[in-house]
């Protein structure tokens, strides 16, 4: 099991970081690069409580679906998102929201297991950190952008 651990400082309230961290339309937009798509469950606006989105993505030169459910919701500071179906043969990813001042430090835990044994830890090791790493550096750097986005009247 390999844990990647992500902060984020964000100059914005925490409850418009949490909800941009669980829309679906701004989550499509960060991985544009990969292709993604939201094919089933809830396919845009916000994600709740028990609701699951199946992705569909380009990794590795080839189509991969995983459908991921929200476990846990507790709005504005946290909420944990699990693949229930897909590639890995564990994934989990905490969301986790702290005011400090008028700013939210938004921390990621992302926890993830390969398939297949020996080779799937070699794999974890070598190159599936830090693809996925750089994957949630991107995310939350569009989090970021939008979130800090001057308001209009």
């Amino acid at each position: 099991m390999q844990t990647i651990t992500i902060k984020t400082t964000i100059d914005a309230f925490i409850g418009k970081c949490f909800d941009l961290s669980r829309s679906i339309d701004l989550h499509v937009q960060s991985m544009r690069n990969s292709n993604e798509k939201a094919i089933g469950g809830k396919q845009s606006g916000l994600i709740e409580l028990n609701e699951f989105v199946t992705w569909k993505a380009k990794h590795f030169g080839i189509y991969l679906k995983m459908t991921n459910k929200i476990t846990v919701l507790e709005y504005p500071h946290l909420f944990i998102d699990e693949m229930i179906d897909g590639p890995f043969a564990k994934l989990r990813h905490q969301h986790k929201f702290k005011s400090i001042g008028s700013k939210t430090e938004m921390i990621d835990f992302f926890e993830f297991k390969a398939p297949f044994g020996i080779f799937g830890r070699l794999a974890e090791r070598l190159f599936l950190k830090k693809y996925l790493e750089k994957l949630l550096i991107k995310r939350n750097k569009i989090i970021k952008l939008e979130a800090e986005k001057p308001q209009t009247i």
